[in-house]
């Protein structure tokens, strides 16, 4: 990026995380434990250590108890400015953005799932580095499976040469989306109101040209179940312990 790494990012928390509930239904699944730490805190951490500023976190189910959470982690981290985006009603990812864009800036920013993990902080670099202000719209970042722990199923994109990604429609060599990315305003321009998906603004940015993805060349973590979250524990503890 030519006027340096994004300052805002959104961290998207507010699901019911209902397949989580078996684990513990006293928590909601960003605050689910994984490898000594809840599995949003991967995910801020993230953030600070790659020199974001400013955060967005949603919420909605348990949402006090995530409040509670996320304000004892701001105070430990002041580096890190968080505020939070309560949703009454359930906006799904594109409408829990639209709701924060007034707190995100007027410059690409980043979102990401808050159960998904990656390995290291370059991907967030790799991202910034590889934005192109006058071509794109949104930078997607893409896990080959072989890297990919815990996701079932097929991929979502297949990675032209070009770097532009294409639906797959879940075939099993195509790439899985991270549900991490980088994203401009302007993606959000004629938004709808209400709950809606952010996969409208990728077929927008694809149809124009302007959808754009990167391939993360770490390991990445679905957490979306209670055997994901166990498997990642092991692995990341090993991995941490090395």
């Amino acid at each position: 990026m030519s006027k340096g790494f994004p300052s805002h990012a959104m961290v998207l928390a507010a699901g019911l995380g209902t397949r989580m509930r078996a684990a513990s239904d006293s928590l909601p699944k960003p605050l689910m434990p994984c490898a000594g730490k809840a599995l949003i805190d991967h995910v801020l951490d993230l953030l600070a250590a790659a020199g974001s500023g400013s955060v967005v976190v949603n919420s909605h189910y348990l949402g006090d108890v995530l409040a509670a959470h996320v304000e004892a982690y701001a105070a430990r981290h002041p580096e890190l400015a968080i505020r939070l985006s309560p949703e009454k009603q359930l906006l799904d990812t594109g409408g829990g953005v639209t709701q924060a864009l007034p707190h995100l800036g007027r410059a690409p920013f980043f979102v990401l799932n808050s159960d998904a993990i990656l390995d290291n902080s370059t991907a967030l670099g790799r991202l910034a580095a590889a934005w192109d202000e006058a071509r794109m719209d949104a930078l997607l970042l893409l896990c080959p499976h072989p890297r990919a722990v815990g996701h079932s199923g097929g991929g979502d994109f297949r990675l032209g040469e070009d770097g532009r990604p294409v639906r797959a429609n879940g075939a099993a060599d195509a790439h899985i989306f991270c549900g991490v990315q980088l994203l401009h305003p302007r993606l959000f321009r004629n938004a709808p109101s209400g709950p809606y998906s952010l996969n409208l603004h990728y077929d927008e940015a694809a149809a124009a040209g302007r959808l754009f993805a990167l391939e993360h060349d770490g390991w990445w973590y679905h957490v979306g179940t209670p055997e994901a979250l166990a498997e990642a524990g092991r692995r990341l503890s090993r991995a941490g312990g090395e």
